[in-house]
Formats: structure tokens, C-alpha cells, sequence
């Protein structure tokens, strides 16, 4: 938007960045925690893990949710509101008492986590110089990979040396943090004129066969991804043989390439069409989830997919994005809602499906292998996209 100042958008980025940090830390925070929220809450560890995946579900059910009842506010009003809801329900999730309170604060914590990111990738694209919007998203993704290397390990390192519930306070900092910058550096006048809600009707977008292709795409594709992440742990203690203190430094250079992985994405969309670009990082991943498999046992190769993992998939999202919000014409912010929605089935389905071979006797480097084939499917699915659309221009 040309008539926003520049250091006005740099700061607005910032606070969608900073929400980015608190969303990615109550996400993957309690993955490190969870021993000892089962002590604490006297349960058993795999019914702890029930927190992970009730945290999932209210993503996929809160983004579309969320999307369509703070439709008629404009979108800084819609932000603050999900940031209050995300910061709310993350403190009290730091009291709960029993198992049933933690499921209901961690399923109402979910909830606004895909509306934020899908409403705020929308929001990030107003905030952009013209040609610019996919960078703009990599910033605010960027909260979500600075998560992954510096927040979750801190995070985690006070959960266990302190007490678990001070890291969903540790959370709610980063909500108040949030809140406060969007309320004094987001622009509300100039986002109401482009965001136009009143112009928009959700029906063509959403009936836009490209767009469900699209999310397919995005759930089965990213899969890939969490069929090898779900398992690293494992993986580097049985298969590659190192010490268990070694998980955690290879999840910070996967972290790494996270980060880097975000603005890669950015640069690809402004040298390609951005479903183009998601094949390319598709076919990518298929090749090096493939190499993971055959070569986790190298103590040094494990450190370098790993990083490259982390590169190749995080130069999906931004391209993802944008391809969602141009087929979702009329319905962004909701399309780009469910787009998070898809990425957090893509966790569920990916974990799942990456845990079959060990359930077969076979090794754990067989995740990947898993990985790799649903990053194949996800490729095809882009490509079957990039043949519609030229038969279509013919």
C-alpha cells in the first residue's frame, strides 16, 4: 500500500512476526514438557500426547470458525481479537489442575492459531510494496521458524527445570507482547480501505476448484515434512546412534534451516509462478526425504539433511499462501484460514502414516521413506494444477 508509511509497515510486520513466535512456542513447546505435565497431572505419558493432538483439532476446527464470525470486523479488530483469545486461554492452560481442564484450554488455545496466520498472511500482503507480498509473509512466518531455534529450547528448559506451567506463561508473555504491538503499530484506516469486506462475497472463491486442489496439496504434501519431524528423536538415538542429547541440537540446525527456508520461498515466487514453486520445493523434499533414509546412519549427514530439510520446507509456505489467496478471489482471509487447517491435518496424517513401517518391525529411517513418497503425491497434485491451468490458456 503505497500510502502507508514504510516504517509504519516494517513495525506492523514485526507484530504479526512476534505473534508468530508465541503460536510456534505453545505448539511445539509442550512436545519437550510433556513427561512433565504427566507427572504433574498424574497420567500417563501417551495420554499427555492427547494435549498435542486436541491442540491440532482446534486448529482445523477454529480456522475456518474463527475466519467467518469476525468477518464484519476489520482485520486489526480481528487480529487483536484472536491474539486476546490465543493469550486468554494459553495462560489459563498454566493452571489447569486435571486432564479434562488441560484438553479444554488446549483445544480453545488452537482455535484462533490458523485465523492468525491465514487472516495475518492476508493482512502482510495489504502491508507490502507492490510485487513485495511474499516477502512480507516471510516475515511473519519468521516468529514461527525464531520459535523453533530460540524459543522452544528455552521454553522447554524452564518447563523442566522450574515447573511445566511456566512455560505457557512464558506463552501468554509473548500474546501480551503480541497484543500490545498490533494495538499501537497496526495501521487501521488504511487496512479497512483494502480490505473492503463489504465488496467481497465468499461463495466464487470457495467453489474455486483450484483452491480445494490446493489444500489437498498442502495436506498430503506437507505430510512429508511431519512423517520425518515426528520421528527425529527416534531416529537419531536408534538409527544414527547418537547420544539423546544430540535430538535437540539437530531440531535447532532443522530450526536453522527453517528460518532460511521462509525468505527462500519469498525469493522463489518472484522468479516463478508460485504453484510452480511448490512443486519445485516438492520434488525437492521427495529427493532429500529419500537420501534421509539411506544415509540417517552418518553421524555428519544427519546434521546436513536435516538443515536441508528444514530449508526445503519452509520454502513452501509462502508460495502456498499466495496460491491459496489468488484462487480463494473473494474469500482470502477464510481460504487462507483453511489453508492452516490443512497444514496442521497434514500433522496429524503425517505422524500417522510415518509411524506404519515401525508398526511392521521396520526401521525408523522408514519414515522418511514415507515422507518422501507423500511429498511425491503432493508434487503430482501441483503439477496436475499447472497442466489445468495451461490447458485452460490453450
Amino acid at each position: 500500500m503505497d500510502n502507508t508509511p514504510q516504517s509504519t509497515n516494517k513495525k506492523a510486520l514485526l507484530s504479526l512476526a512476534i505473534g508468530g513466535f508465541g503460536i510456534g512456542l505453545t505448539e511445539f513447546v509442550i512436545m519437550g514438557i510433556l513427561p512433565n505435565i504427566a507427572d504433574s497431572l498424574d497420567i500417563s505419558i501417551p495420554k499427555a500426547g492427547h494435549f498435542i493432538a486436541i491442540y491440532a483439532l482446534g486448529v482445523v476446527i477454529g480456522a475456518p470458525v474463527m475466519a467467518r464470525i469476525t468477518n464484519s470486523l476489520n482485520p486489526k479488530k480481528t487480529l487483536l481479537f484472536l491474539m486476546l483469545w490465543f493469550t486468554l486461554f494459553n495462560t489459563l492452560s498454566a493452571f489447569s489442575g486435571n486432564y479434562w481442564t488441560m484438553m479444554l484450554f488446549r483445544f480453545l488455545s488452537g482455535m484462533p492459531h490458523g485465523a492468525f496466520f491465514g487472516i495475518g498472511a492476508v493482512v502482510s500482503g495489504y502491508l507490502a510494496k507492490p510485487g513485495k507480498s511474499a516477502q512480507a509473509m516471510a516475515i511473519m512466518f519468521s516468529g514461527l521458524t525464531v520459535a523453533n531455534i530460540l524459543g522452544v529450547p528455552l521454553g522447554t528448559y524452564i518447563g523442566q527445570e522450574l515447573h511445566w506451567s511456566y512455560s505457557f506463561m512464558l506463552v501468554g508473555i509473548a500474546g501480551i507482547a503480541t497484543l500490545s504491538s498490533l494495538y499501537f503499530w497496526m495501521p487501521q484506516k488504511e487496512l479497512e480501505e483494502a480490505d473492503n469486506p463489504k465488496s467481497q462475497s465468499p461463495s466464487p472463491g470457495l467453489r474455486n476448484k483450484k483452491l480445494w486442489a490446493l489444500i489437498v496439496l498442502t495436506t498430503v504434501g506437507t505430510g512429508g515434512f511431519f512423517a520425518w519431524y515426528s520421528y527425529i528423536a527416534p531416529l537419531v538415538i536408534n538409527v544414527t546412534k547418537l547420544p539423546e542429547a544430540n535430538v535437540g541440537y539437530i531440531m535447532i540446525v532443522a530450526g536453522v534451516g527453517m528460518f532460511l527456508g521462509n525468505f527462500l520461498g519469498a525469493r522463489m515466487v518472484e522468479i516463478f509462478n508460485p504453484v510452480k514453486s511448490v512443486v519445485i520445493s516438492m520434488l525437492s523434499m521427495t529427493t532429500i526425504l529419500f537420501l534421509n533414509s539411506i544415509f540417517a546412519s552418518n553421524q555428519i549427514a544427519i546434521f546436513v539433511l536435516s538443515f536441508i530439510v528444514g530449508v526445503i520446507t519452509f520454502s513452501i509456505t509462502a508460495p502456498i499462501q499466495i496460491a491459496i489467496i489468488k484462487a480463494a478471489k473473494g474469500a482470502e482471509k477464510l481460504g487462507s484460514s483453511m489453508n492452516q487447517s490443512a497444514f496442521n491435518m497434514g500433522n496429524a496424517s503425517g505422524a500417522y502414516l510415518g509411524g506404519l513401517p515401525m508398526v511392521f518391525g521396520l526401521g525408523f529411517n522408514y519414515a522418511s521413506v514415507v515422507g518422501s513418497i507423500l511429498a511425491c503425491i503432493g508434487a503430482c497434485i501441483g503439477m496436475a494444477i499447472l497442466y489445468t491451468q495451461k490447458s485452460k490458456k490453450n
